[in-house]
């Protein structure tokens, strides 16, 4: 693109002079979040990749997935690069644990990978909100909270805790 709007980059589409979105086909789409840490953007774009193939077998929850992905990684929801309302983080928090644990539905996710894909250099202070969103996950059954391979209460359990995909999801 040759816009005097956009930039290229060395690793994707052109972006906006702000980096806030991309250009595609003269279009801007909201970028991903920059603070998420690679690891976990490239686990969350590939599942965002996997809800697309399976919104294209008409598979039932697929479209609640691509949209869990993409509100994990930033492009949608609140803007990443704003000060987002407790209900709005809650909600951000709740898509990656959701897009994670479903990515290793074989294995399990642990809270500070949620909290370092939303917090961003902060992620530390994330970690309380973390906690809260995935007790009230357990609690409709969407996720399972386990110490030392045992089902606990996120509440009642004092120290490390692993985070698997539930029943409900």
């Amino acid at each position: 693109m040759s816009s005097p709007e956009s930039r290229a980059t060395a690793d994707g589409p052109p972006r906006t002079p702000d980096g806030r979105h991309i250009i595609v086909d003269g279009r801007r789409w909201r970028a991903t979040d920059p603070s998420i840490p690679e690891t976990l953007r490239q686990e969350l774009v590939d599942e965002l990749m996997s809800a697309r193939r399976a919104v294209k077998s008409a598979e039932s929850d697929a479209r609640r997935r691509v949209h869990d992905a993409k509100t994990a990684l930033g492009e949608r929801g609140a803007p990443w690069w704003e000060e987002s309302s407790a209900d709005e983080a809650d909600a951000r928090i709740a898509a990656t644990i959701r897009a994670l644990t479903r990515k290793r539905s074989e294995s399990s996710i642990c809270p500070s990978d949620v909290a370092r894909a939303v917090g961003g250099e902060s992620w530390r202070a994330r970690m309380p909100d973390v906690r809260r969103v995935a007790a009230s996950l357990a609690d409709s059954g969407e996720v399972v909270v386990t110490q030392k391979g045992e089902t606990v209460r996120i509440d009642d359990a004092k120290g490390p805790v692993r985070i698997r995909r539930g029943p409900a999801l």
